[in-house]
């Protein structure tokens, strides 16, 4: 199959137009002393710019509008003597210390001219083409890696190289409904309800306890605005009150190292999207109708009954049965995984799934041969258990699935093991450390053990992330974020002022600020907004993304974008201390910028 062709993009475009900011920023920074930076969304994308945006429909852009304050006068007084300093905009003000207004200017009318000062510069400064920079098929980096030092390359099978349809949550969510109905006794009443997409992301967190759905940021604070009982939201004053007055949540006494345990669960895999929908729409119907139930049954009905949808193989005669269908990018697959052969690479696959399953998907997607591109493949590994537990030895099997009673000495290539542990697994292949860089969907089950206590490059698949870029780099997302961060900075700036009017001004700066983080939420999902973020803060998700990923990317396919050598260079990015050029400070005044007009030579 023929590879798929690359376009070339060039980086000189993309360093002009940064540019270009700066000297607008140089020349804003005389006039007014105002700075305001672009940003177009975090992760540290590697600079070859050859993927496809595949998928990326260009969403119809908006710009956010002002919420109708009257625009007062300029009130920017003039020096009139040479030498004598705008009060206006100090040149240097101390930590702490607000700029003051003009003599005979009031306050209020400052605060409303600094504010429209900084709305006209944010535009101003956002030239056009600045917010389709990100590329949806780029690898992101969390870590340096070389390619070049990757000797051996290991892959899960699930959302990993085989990519499903979200058709697929469907048939899981109506199954799972049917055998709660059919098989638990639960109300007849329940097969009204469908399944929605988009309802839920991953990443979330439930509380059993409370039949909650929330989403929790990296340092355990619920976002307000994202918990929901069944299908309806629970108010910000409720959940706080359920918390005993605080958002905080202390996961490290309810859930444990995998996102499991007795009150809390997170659900991390892409296979968890309609059990979530299904505890919600079973709450729903429940509240709706004021039944009253135990919440623990109820989790672990709808628990025990999605499992049945995987175990009992329902959804593998699904995907078999269909798999054009269901199976997504196939031909990517075979093109990823001859050129690292190709290469002299060795390929390993370690999967939960049944060798049937895999073998008929494999040639679907890859050819009849595909196992001769594998060095290793074992199946029903069981993981996580796999990388702690010792004591699971492995199996050889056949191609019928017959199990072998033989002892294992060695792997061979072209032979399927069943089972086994990774600590076996080590010892008979030798695939030790940084040599060896393996892709999973699942931060837990797939990535976090091979990473912390094998010292394996990890890399994450997470399809979301094509999605959550085509947003980012729309127009009204990018000038929502940007005017929402020089608010932010005018906000913080201009708190000193504690006068009557002042007040309601920065009380109307407050409400408009909000409205922009709802606005921004919303547009990657209506009820809990982006995977990777909350409003300020990365999510619980990310944290975990970032911790236990050398590199993410929205698929495996991402990997024919860059060089079998190519090395990966996170970027640096700053800590709250140590920015030298935070935007929304420069844009208030509160920070001097040395060199700025020298920067703009720079190539």
């Amino acid at each position: 199959m023929a590879a798929v062709a690359l376009k070339a993009a060039s980086s000189s475009s993309v360093w002009k137009s940064s540019a270009a900011s700066l000297q607008l920023a140089a020349a804003a920074s005389r006039r007014s002393g105002c700075f305001e930076a672009s940003h177009c969304g975090g992760g540290s994308g590697a600079g070859d710019w050859r993927g496809r945006h595949r998928g990326c429909g260009q969403q119809k852009a908006h710009r956010h509008q002002s919420t109708g304050h009257s625009q007062p006068p300029s009130v920017v007084s003039k020096a009139k003597k040479s030498g004598e300093a705008d009060h206006a905009v100090p040149a240097a003000a101390p930590a702490g210390s607000p700029p003051s207004p003009a003599e005979g200017v009031d306050t209020k009318s400052y605060l409303w001219a600094r504010y429209q000062e900084m709305k006209k510069l944010v535009y101003d400064l956002l030239p056009p083409g600045i917010c389709s920079l990100l590329n949806p098929a780029a690898i992101y980096a969390n870590n340096e890696i070389s390619l070049g030092d990757v000797e051996i390359y290991g892959f899960d099978y699930d959302y990993t190289l085989a990519q499903y349809s979200n058709l697929l949550h469907s048939m899981i969510f109506n199954t799972a409904r049917d055998i709660l109905i059919e098989h638990y006794k639960y109300p007849e009443g329940l097969r009204k309800y469908e399944y929605i997409p988009g309802f839920a992301i991953r990443g979330l967190h439930y509380d059993v306890q409370k039949s909650l759905l929330m989403k929790i940021d990296a340092f355990h604070y619920v976002q307000l605005g994202t918990a929901y009982q069944g299908l309806k939201p629970v108010p910000d004053e409720e959940v706080i009150e359920m918390y005993g007055g605080t958002q905080h949540i202390p996961l490290y006494q309810m859930s444990d190292f995998y996102g499991k345990g007795p009150s809390i669960k997170q659900f991390m895999d892409i296979f968890s999207l309609p059990e979530m929908t299904l505890l919600s729409s079973v709450t729903d119907y429940f509240m709706a109708h004021n039944i009253e139930y135990d919440q623990v049954h109820l989790y672990k009905d709808i628990s025990d009954a999605i499992k049945d949808v995987h175990v009992k193989g329902m959804m593998y005669k699904w995907i078999e049965n269909d798999m054009e269908k269901y199976i997504l990018h196939g031909d990517e697959i075979y093109a990823v995984l001859n050129r690292l052969v190709s290469h002299n690479k060795k390929l390993f696959l370690i999967t939960n799934s049944p060798f049937s399953f895999v073998d008929k998907g494999m040639k679907h997607m890859v050819g009849k041969n595909w196992r001769d591109l594998f060095d290793m493949v074992i199946v029903q590994a069981d993981k996580p258990s796999f990388f702690t537990d010792k004591r699971k030895p492995f199996r050889k099997m056949d191609e019928r699935g017959s199990l072998h009673w033989d002892k294992i000495s060695k792997l061979e290539k072209g032979k399927i093991y069943k089972q086994g542990n990774l600590f076996d697994f080590l010892r008979l292949t030798g695939w030790r450390g940084s040599r060896v860089l393996y892709f999973g969907d699942h931060l837990y089950s797939d990535l976090a053990d091979l990473m912390l206590l094998h010292g394996w490059r990890t890399g994450a698949i997470v399809p979301e992330l094509e999605t959550e870029i085509c947003i980012i780099n729309t127009e009204q997302y990018m000038h929502s974020l940007t005017w929402q961060q020089a608010l932010t900075g005018l906000l913080e700036r201009m708190q000193m002022y504690q006068d009557a009017e002042s007040k309601q001004v920065l009380l109307e700066w407050m409400k408009e600020r909000q409205e922009i983080r709802s606005l921004t939420k919303n547009l990657f999902n209506p009820q809990f907004g982006s995977i990777f973020r909350t409003f300020h803060n990365p999510t619980y998700f990310s944290r975990r993304l970032i911790r236990f990923s050398d590199i993410y990317m929205a698929s495996i396919s991402c990997l024919l974008n860059y060089d079998v050598n190519f090395t990966f260079y996170p970027r640096r990015t700053p800590l709250q201390h140590e920015a030298p050029l935070w935007m929304d400070q420069l844009c208030t005044g509160c920070m001097k910028t040395p060199f700025l007009e020298e920067m703009v030579h720079i190539r």
